[in-house]
């Protein structure tokens, strides 16, 4: 028998959508649900996920990965795979999740040139 992530274990807790068309508000309150429903899988892993900004207009919700994840060759999976399918899944207007930490680590390096 396959053992379920734990990320998508702790997708069972966040709330289901409401609807199809969510004002601003309700859906930066959602979107942060699931980030409270997912942490906790996350922190088993010695990691975290902090919600940075969340874009009504295009769907893009900015996290940064932390802690282990940083470092981890999975995180991009558990990101895409685990976070965003569930965000997407739960959270209608949510076109995409991205790890803006990204954006400062290039190949392991704290700063890129």
């Amino acid at each position: 028998m396959m053992k379920e992530s734990p990320v998508a274990a702790a997708a069972e807790t966040a709330a289901p959508p409401s609807g199809d068309v969510m004002d601003s508000a309700a859906m930066e309150a959602e979107v942060a649900k699931v980030i409270a429903a997912v942490r906790p899988a996350v922190q088993a892993d010695k990691g975290d996920i902090e919600l940075i900004s969340v874009d009504t207009e295009t769907g893009i919700v900015e996290v940064e990965l932390q802690g282990a994840c940083v470092s981890c060759p999975a995180s991009s999976a558990t990101l895409k795979a685990g976070v965003e399918r569930i965000m997407m899944d739960r959270v209608p207007g949510v076109t995409e999740v991205v790890n803006v930490g990204q954006l400062y680590y290039d190949d392991g390096t704290a700063v890129t040139l």
